[in-house]
């Protein structure tokens, strides 16, 4: 009977143990975690998302939790709708502001029963994953509440733009957004609109230049039956009223006829409209969102457009910066508009790397639309499955000659002087735009040692004389860390993350999301020729990570697990919260190493797995010693 006993409260102590590492393990990734029945009942509860559930602290066991998410988060959807299965993570805003990322798990056996996981995240701090791009900047693509149409941002001046327009979509005040053609201004109203409290109300656009000036008079205000030849007998609602309630989007304002800009400064005044032919006016409540690719300053002065209407429209404006002024969107966008024309068109066409880069540094005069135009045609029309540098290349319309005016010099100066200047100028204006000194010289249309040759003479004027040959080092490494970094984010923005999702339900060669990887990998292992290893893994603790794909030349083999070392490891761990990062030399059993890592993002904002690229330590001592000749570091 003692041994019995004792048998049984040996299994005891185990059987805690392993709740306790399962419930640290969980912890380490979520801020709290609830199991519930299936109708939502709170049965058990570890950790804490601080001031969530501020009513319901002392007494949350016992709690309806579907109950609760009435009180404590506002807008759609519920988080109800996880049990079907379909979606497993939604983002949520409480009412105190807060971001909560809420994910849900199905755990059904004969031990548990029915019964539910919930995982908890406070994700306000870092909204959405970011990547650190060559400067050491953070920015990452915000997911706002209740888009119907994704919004691919990843620029801090995008980023700005979005915060901005999140700030007016719960107040009436008029917006003002100007950008030149194609950078997006509709689909920031619709997400004003999206955001906002008017959400479930009408949002009514016209574009003021495509209507004739007899016409648009009566498309804006409507009329009264009988108010003109021609005019129904039943009248017609104008936009205004249509959008009542909600929100009227006037693109292209500034080319409203004087006449009507009285109309319409009178009925952002007092809010209300008279129909043509009524006499009975509308009380309006609405919101006006009014675009414009023009400068309505300029037109004021030449007395094209009314100032007391600019001022009423010009209430909050909001800037959309040119394509040109966000370059680190395009890899994302173009991943976007891919994988949006495959799905559309039943087509399985990738852009490799190259391509990226010169559509990075291609002059996108029509902005988004230009670009998303070109990806479409590409999509359409290729005749392989992988496009390249030279196949992009004749698909972007060509170049016209433009008048270059000469450079404007006040004094008299050698004339080699002079040409050093200009070049100093060019190449900071490229490097500040691109941060890549391949990038750079594509877009200087020079070669890459012609390039570092120029810049070698600008990095000259740094002054080395103090550096100690570890700093030197340090600094070299620094240099090479924001190349392999810059490698990483492209080519991990052409990774679907569908693709590894399939690929985890079955990691084996004979699965096709594995052969579809394998050999995008091995190709741009080849193309890059820097690369040793490239390949995916999948983050399973501190120190260890499951292989899923490689390249064909990787020692790993598929669901293999590989533990790592902790200069490794620490890397991989904060991609895991979205940083892109570059490991120092390692050592590991298949030799020294340097290692990039970026993170793969599914739709809902959550980092499935990460994508890793292994540099040999030969390669990096050579990059390194090409670098302090072109930077005159000698170490």
């Amino acid at each position: 009977m003692k041994k019995n006993y004792s048998r049984s409260f040996s299994s005891l102590i185990v059987a805690k143990q392993k709740a306790q590492a399962y419930k640290s393990m969980l912890l380490s990734i979520y801020d709290e975690v609830m199991i519930t029945n299936p109708n939502g009942i709170i049965i058990e509860r570890a950790g804490e998302v601080k001031g969530l559930w501020e009513a319901y602290q002392d007494k949350i066991i016992g709690e309806n939790l579907f109950e609760l998410e009435t009180t404590t988060f506002f807008g759609e959807p519920s988080i109800q709708t996880l049990l079907n299965q379909h979606k497993t993570s939604i983002i949520q805003t409480s009412w105190h502001g807060k971001k909560i990322l809420v994910t849900s798990y199905q755990l059904n056996s004969s031990n548990t029963g029915n019964l539910i996981m919930w995982g908890i995240k406070n994700i306000t701090e870092n909204n959405s994953l970011d990547m650190e791009d060559s400067e050491g900047k953070d920015t990452g693509p915000i997911k706002s509440k209740n888009l119907s149409t994704p919004l691919v941002v990843h620029s801090q001046k995008m980023l700005d733009v979005l915060h901005m327009a999140e700030m007016v979509s719960d107040v009436p005040s008029t917006v003002l957004l100007l950008g030149e053609s194609g950078v997006g201004k509709e689909m920031i109203a619709k997400a004003i609109h999206e955001m906002g409290h008017r959400r479930a109300q009408p949002f009514i656009a016209i574009n003021c230049g495509a209507i004739p000036e007899n016409l648009l008079e009566s498309e804006l205000f409507g009329y009264e039956g009988g108010a003109f030849s021609g005019a129904r007998k039943t009248g017609a609602s104008g936009k205004f009223e249509l959008a009542n309630h909600g929100i009227l989007f006037l693109d292209e304002v500034a080319e409203l006829p004087l006449n009507l800009q009285v109309k319409l400064l009178r009925a952002l005044q007092e809010r209300e409209i008279t129909p043509l032919g009524g006499s009975k006016p509308i009380k309006l409540n609405i919101q006006v969102i009014a675009a414009t690719n023009k400068s309505l300053e300029k037109m004021v002065e030449s007395g094209e457009f009314r100032e007391d209407l600019y001022y009423r429209l010009n209430v909050v404006p909001i800037e959309i910066p040119p394509l040109r002024e966000r370059v680190e969107d395009i890899p994302y966008l173009i991943y976007h508009f891919v994988q949006k024309y495959n799905q559309l068109y039943n087509r399985n066409v990738q852009i490799l790397p190259d391509a990226i880069e010169i559509l990075s540094i291609y002059n996108w005069t029509g902005n988004v639309r230009h670009l998303e135009n070109v990806i479409e045609r590409i999509v359409v029309t290729s005749r392989h499955p992988a496009v390249d540098a030279i196949a992009v290349q004749k698909s972007l319309p060509r170049k016209t000659e433009t008048i270059k005016e000469p450079p404007v010099f006040k004094h008299i100066m050698p004339l080699q002087e002079a040409i050093d200047l200009v070049e100093e100028q060019l190449i900071n204006m490229a490097m500040e735009q691109y941060k890549s000194v391949k990038l750079a010289a594509k877009v200087l249309e020079v070669s890459q040692p012609t390039m570092s040759r120029k810049y070698k003479k600008i990095r000259e004027k740094i002054q080395q004389a103090n550096l100690s040959p570890s700093n030197k080092r340090r600094i070299l490494e620094e240099q090479l860390d924001k190349q392999l970094r810059s490698i990483a984010i492209v080519t991990a923005a052409i990774i679907h993350p569908e693709e590894v999702i399939q690929l985890e339900k079955n990691v084996s060669p004979s699965n096709p999301a594995y052969q579809k990887l394998q050999k995008k990998f091995t190709i741009i292992r080849e193309q890059e020729g820097s690369i040793e290893w490239m390949y995916i893994f999948k983050f399973i603790d501190s120190k260890s990570m499951l292989h899923l794909v490689a390249d064909e030349d990787f020692v790993i083999k598929p669901g293999e697990i590989y533990k790592g070392p902790p200069e490794m490891m620490d890397v991989a761990c904060a991609a895991m919260k979205g940083k892109v990062g570059v490991t120092p030399l390692y050592q590991d059993i298949y030799g020294e190493w340097k290692t990039s890592f970026a993170p793969i993002v599914d739709q809902t904002g959550e980092v499935i797995a990460l994508i890793g690229y292994d540099y040999s330590k030969s390669y990096i001592n050579s990059e390194i010693k090409r670098l302090g000749k072109i930077l005159n570091i000698i170490i």
